[in-house]
């Protein structure tokens, strides 16, 4: 077993909890009994698609230490990742009488963390959550640092908490029946992260390129623990976002209004690889990063299977999207900006008219038409 424990001693009224790799659930069981917890009853939640696929296998293991388990499934994607799908997720823990002691279990992707971390936090008051993220942009990222929510009226994450879980338990496994697509979604998290806080995990990613693209599993175990160091370091110094922890927004203002726009069509990966594109040229345009460092950071994303480019957006409608976004402090749009590959820095002063120059470099139909 390997694991790392990420501390939370800034963080009020919240709990220290250990991320666990392993290749298969059979040790997910013997983690929950060391949290010496007094739940009678468990509920899983997950989407459709995980469920045909887990549920029952980790439904089972509780069940055989005598547990009461119930389970909570939604449709996949998304489009369920709103207040409804948590005031349904209410109705089935008032209508099987959970209390305060019980446990909510998120089993699946971002998706699913996200909604079952933002119930947990706000049914009485508060219940103990676990997470076990079958994706790998759970994995790496969003599985990790408490940072819970749901989408309001299409804006990404608008509602939410800051509400750590119990634990953290990674089946590698589960990455085996990722759809390609999604495995490369997980990868624009993986270089964002290594971009914002570890050029040496920025080179080790590029450099193992084939046997990532192969899931080759040492190479890609290895990968997501230095990604969650890399997210343990911030969310340690920084739990509730009020500095440093809002560099891990590197190429998120733009991909959440790319998101938007395209009406979430594309993956969260693919569009945070595109913001991160118009983020690293704005850095270029300032002096920040060489002409090179620049191509390299764009080019990265078509070697492992991201978009460079996206059609159909109106420029104007960029900058009125993000706008909106639930970053922007005092009037102005936060910017994550890179200082060079590995630091990454918050900048409050980008202008229109950078945004505008640096969705130049993905926008499809400008390119197209040339």
């Amino acid at each position: 077993m390997k694991a790392m424990t990420v501390q939370s001693n800034r963080m009020k009224s919240s709990n220290s909890y250990d991320i666990v790799w392993e290749d298969d659930f059979s040790e997910l069981m013997a983690q929950i009994k060391k949290l010496q917890l007094t739940a009678e009853k468990y509920c899983i939640v997950a989407d459709s698609n995980i469920a045909g696929l887990y549920l029952e296998e980790v439904k089972g293991l509780f069940e055989r230490e005598g547990l009461h388990v119930t389970s909570f499934v939604f449709p996949a994607g998304e489009q369920s990742k709103n207040i409804q799908t948590v005031q349904n997720l209410y109705t089935h823990l008032i209508q099987e009488h959970y209390d305060r002691k019980d446990i909510l279990v998120a089993l699946g992707g971002g998706v699913t963390g996200d909604l079952t971390g933002y119930a947990a936090a706000t049914y009485l008051r508060g219940i103990d959550f676990i997470s076990i993220p079958t994706t790998l942009l759970a994995q790496v990222d969003s599985s990790i640092g408490g940072k819970t929510g749901v989408d309001f009226e299409n804006y990404k994450n608008m509602v939410g908490a800051f509400y750590n879980p119990r634990l953290v338990y990674m089946n590698l496994a589960t990455l085996d029946t990722l759809s390609g697509r999604q495995f490369a979604c997980g990868m624009g998290e993986v270089l964002k992260t290594g971009l914002l806080g570890d050029g040496e995990l920025y080179v080790f990613t590029i450099n193992h390129m084939y046997e990532i693209d192969e899931r080759d599993h040492y190479v890609v175990r290895e990968l997501i623990r230095k990604c969650c160091e890399v997210k343990k370091h911030v969310v340690e110094q920084d739990p509730e976002e009020r500095g440093i922890r809002a560099t891990l927004n590197l190429g998120h203002t733009v991909g959440h209004a790319i998101e938007k726009l395209k009406n979430f069509k594309l993956t969260h990966g693919e569009c945070v690889a595109l913001g991160t594109v118009c983020a690293a040229e704005i850095s270029h345009e300032r002096g920040y990063l060489s002409t090179e460092e620049f191509y390299e950071i764009r080019d990265m994303n078509v070697g492992f299977n991201l978009p460079i480019t996206v059609d159909g957006i109106n420029p104007d409608d960029i900058l009125e999207v993000s706008r909106q976004d639930k970053k922007i402090e005092h009037g102005l749009r936060r910017f994550i900006l890179l200082k060079s590959i590995g630091n990454a820095v918050i900048d409050d002063t980008v202008t229109d008219e950078e945004v505008l120059r640096a969705f130049d470099f993905i926008n499809g139909d400008r390119i197209d038409g040339e």
